[in-house]
């Protein structure tokens, strides 16, 4: 790619937050091999925007374009908007889910003549971003940063903010509520003159629910259903960050946020984010119930006493 500075590369992201920042590495990688490439992504927009924003990609697409449909299915009629579209790349990396080769078929068939897949879901072998970037290895492309960072500008928080993220995907990645309400007790009473932000999505409502009392505090703020560039930049200006193994979490270590991640059953080798500024805290025995309150707010404090 780096040899012809007027060539034009496209990655095609589907998935949710996560997928797509552990992701970055990669794309980071097609960009500094041809800094003055076109380079684009095709994925879900608020997640896409991220990128664009952030000054990785030069443009980003919305992959819920109706049309796209048709490249699903074999013999249909191709868009001629998206024909045209993905045959103007020189090359195209995909992680689409295509266990038929269905859709790689009809990108051939539209006029693609370089294209490249990755797996759609990385498996439980070793960490997700090298197994994202073994497509570079037919582009003889060092991976080079696996830490890589978005150009996020932070809100100016009128004090300390430290973010939490007790929710996730699925419950099993969930610290129980109980000893989240008392790292948040502990919390308050010991730092008079901090503040707590709660992270949550549609998807924590219920996670959020044994929090809500804190609602009408002025310490306690909710940054819930936020855009994710909002949220980004929110996080950005956080002191730290304490949350799961989720999408938010690669958020707040994209942004440059010091962060303190509690991991349980999966497993923080395959998919902790690789920052320096990340720490991981496993449960003992990748057991929930034996990680306990004190534990993890020794790790916070020696976190917020460090440089």
């Amino acid at each position: 790619m780096a040899e012809t500075k007027s060539r034009r590369a496209l990655v095609i992201r589907g998935g949710a937050l996560g997928d797509f920042l552990l992701t970055l590495p990669v794309i980071s990688a097609l960009r500094e091999a041809a800094p003055d490439s076109r380079l684009e992504v095709l994925a879900y927009p608020s997640i896409a925007s991220l990128a664009a924003s952030g000054g990785l990609v030069d443009a980003a697409r919305s992959i819920e374009y109706g049309p796209l449909a048709g490249f699903f299915t074999r013999g249909a009629v191709l868009d001629p908007a998206l024909r045209e579209y993905f045959a103007s790349f020189d090359l195209i990396l995909s992680y689409l889910y295509d266990p038929d080769g269905i859709f790689a078929e009809n990108l051939r068939a539209a006029g693609v003549k370089r294209l490249l897949t990755g797996p759609h879901r990385p498996s439980e072998k070793f960490h997700a971003i090298d197994q994202l970037a073994a497509p570079l290895t037919d582009l003889q492309l060092p991976l080079g940063r696996r830490a890589t960072r978005l150009d996020i500008v932070p809100t100016k928080h009128d004090a300390h903010v430290v973010a939490l993220h007790p929710g996730s995907g699925s419950p099993a990645k969930n610290w129980p509520a109980g000893s989240w309400r008392q790292v948040v007790e502990k919390l308050l009473a010991d730092n008079p003159s901090l503040r707590l932000a709660i992270v949550g999505g549609e998807a924590d409502s219920d996670t959020l629910a044994p929090l809500r009392h804190w609602d009408t505090s002025a310490r306690v703020t909710f940054w819930e259903n936020l855009p994710l560039s909002d949220l980004a930049s929110h996080l950005a200006g956080a002191s730290l960050y304490l949350g799961h193994d989720t999408g938010v979490s690669h958020l707040a270590a994209v942004a440059g946020t010091p962060s303190l991640l509690l991991f349980g059953p999966t497993d923080p080798g395959i998919w902790a984010p690789p920052h320096d500024h990340v720490r991981v805290l496993r449960a003992p025995e990748k057991k929930w119930e034996n990680l306990t309150p004190g534990a993890v707010l020794s790790a916070v404090g020696r976190m917020m006493t460090s440089p």
